[in-house]
């Protein structure tokens, strides 16, 4: 369950907490909509995990690791780039008019849970949509759930 309000995500089994995590959701707010820099609410499930085995720090982009390794130098030569590093879980929506087809499908608007700079902070809103992590957080989490685990976004 990811709470924007709060700024987590936690990981339950039965309905027992097993891990909570901070996070950074997107700087415009909630919503569905393409190209709205917006974070989806409702369900989705994890559609597919894209980085398994790769170094803390990898550099994704078009959910293809770019053979960098994020560093201040990096950052600097490309101060423009939203950095997408360590890990994918890249998001599907459920629900049909809310964060699924047409102008509101968040996997068509790549949304996913990954790693970013350390330097980011956490528990606030900055990204462009997507759910941000720390980057060993991202890896503990991607390594203890499976494809097809649902997740619910709420405000």
């Amino acid at each position: 369950m990811i709470s924007i309000s709060a700024q987590t995500l936690s990981v339950f089994h039965e309905a027992v907490l097993l891990q909570s995590y901070s996070i950074s959701s997107a700087l415009n707010g909630v919503g569905g909509e393409k190209n709205s820099g917006k974070t989806p609410l409702g369900r989705h499930v994890i559609r597919a995990k894209i980085g398994g085995g790769m170094p803390i720090n990898t550099v994704f982009v078009g959910r293809r690791a770019t053979g960098e390794s994020y560093s201040e130098a990096l950052a600097q030569q490309f101060p423009k780039r939203d950095w997408v590093l360590s890990r994918i879980l890249w998001l599907s929506g459920k629900e049909k008019e809310i964060n699924r087809l047409g102008q509101v499908d968040t996997m068509q608007r790549y949304i996913y849970i990954h790693g970013t700079p350390d330097s980011e902070p956490m528990g606030v809103p900055l990204s462009h949509g997507c759910i941000r992590m720390r980057n060993t957080d991202v890896m503990a989490l991607f390594d203890s759930i499976p494809v097809g685990t649902e997740v619910l976004i709420q405000a």
